[in-house]
């Protein structure tokens, strides 16, 4: 039985399928994806088809990233901002359109938004806990701000008062590999750039299952880093 996090996939559905063939999840296994499926990559759709069917291979825990909130802040107002768009929600709405064109909010399936809806910010375990960006480290998790879990940067954070190490994702890591401190560590490896990767953690072990879209695999340990 294993806790396996996954970083920020942003719409690389290729990485992702390659990962998890690199990885071969089992029926024991708990994957925490860290959040951000959504934007800048070309395959938001795939991505999140590919994380619905992940649910019955095995215990999937999928956070919410900050653009999952401005997707879904997106729904709320009506129409997609500008903010949204610029950041990468224009990729996500291409990905569902239908004739090829732009792409529209009412495009998107109503099980996508009821995954989006139900993804919570943090989940925790005895030795680790997980959040898409970062906390205040003097502050209990179910007291944290919602802004704060969503859109902090990994700024070399002070331990957390709970004595848990972090898994955080958010930040990318543009050397491809992660930000790794005693108390803390960052998995979001740039997989939508042009040189970087995906990552997959064992929190227990720390090895290290990384993938790209060119569909390239490696195996590392963050002893190693």
């Amino acid at each position: 039985m294993r806790t396996l996090a996954i970083g920020d996939i942003h719409g690389c559905s290729r990485a992702l399928n390659a990962l998890l063939e690199l990885v071969q999840p089992q029926a024991d296994d708990t994957i925490v994806t860290l959040g951000d499926y959504v934007d800048r990559g070309p395959d938001t759709l795939g991505v999140l088809d590919r994380l619905l069917a992940l649910r019955k291979q095995c215990r999937l825990i999928a956070l919410r990233g900050n653009h999952e909130q401005m997707m879904l802040d997106a729904r709320a107002a009506g129409h997609p901002d500008r903010d949204w768009l610029e950041s990468g929600g224009d990729a996500t709405l291409r990905s569902y359109a239908i004739l090829g064109d732009a792409g529209k909010l009412v495009d998107v399936p109503d099980i996508h938004w009821d995954f989006l809806e139900r993804t919570p910010l943090y989940h925790e375990i005895e030795t680790h806990f997980f959040v898409h960006a970062s906390v205040f480290p003097e502050v209990p998790l179910d007291e944290q701000p919602d802004v704060m879990m969503l859109w902090e940067k990994f700024d070399d954070p002070a331990p957390h008062v709970s004595g848990k190490i972090m898994v955080c994702g958010h930040t990318p890591q543009k050397n491809g590999l992660p930000r790794v401190l005693d108390h803390a560590v960052c998995i979001d490896t740039w997989a939508h750039g042009k040189t970087g990767w995906l990552s997959c953690l064992d929190v227990a072990n720390g090895r290290l299952w990384q993938a790209n879209q060119k569909m390239e695999k490696r195996e590392l340990w963050l002893s190693d880093l």
